[in-house]
């Protein structure tokens, strides 16, 4: 299979970690890190191609990842951390997530939900840069988690999904690489 791409294949939008920063700087730089990962993954290829997918049976597509991982965040930060009753974005009132449940991805559809996930993105990096590590929140069926666990827990999040990732591209349009 191969995709149709958009544009030429951006340039490596990642900058790697500090290699001796504070705690927070290192958790910060590692999600970072992996958020453009997944931007990287996706970069220059159409609505249809980000839609697609691409190793069947399973649903997984590139733009249901960005949808899914903007939910993620929202979850654990405006919603655990700064206790905003904000409802997750991609879900149907029955209580099942629609993530990766769409017909047919145009341009406008691409837009929003990169807009979401980087909204959503930088909404919890304001709030994680201040937060103490250590503050205890409830999430749900969680319990009690930390701030620091937040943040670890983020960066499993997409480092797994950053996974999926690099398999879907690598089926759409033969693209390896970290």
């Amino acid at each position: 299979m191969t995709a149709e791409i958009k544009t030429a294949p951006a340039p490596d939008p990642r900058a790697d970690p500090p290699p001796c920063a504070s705690e927070r700087e290192t958790l910060l730089a590692f999600l970072d890190y992996q958020r453009r990962t997944l931007e990287l993954k996706c970069a220059g290829l159409t609505a249809a191609a980000l839609g697609t997918r691409a190793v069947p049976p399973s649903g997984l597509s590139l733009l249901g990842l960005v949808r899914h991982l903007g939910d993620v965040e929202r979850f654990w930060v405006r919603t655990c951390l700064a206790g905003d009753p904000a409802p997750p974005l991609y879900w149907r009132p029955d209580g099942n997530d629609t993530d990766f449940d769409f017909p047919h991805p145009d341009d406008r559809m691409v837009e929003l939900s990169f807009a979401a996930w980087k909204a959503e993105a930088a909404f919890a990096d304001a709030a994680l840069g201040s937060e103490p590590l250590e503050r205890a929140v409830g999430a749900g069926h969680h319990g009690m988690v930390s701030v620091r666990w937040i943040l670890v827990h983020l960066i499993e999040e997409y480092s797994r999904h950053n996974g999926h990732a690099d398999l879907l591209r690598e089926c759409l349009d033969g693209t390896v690489g970290e």
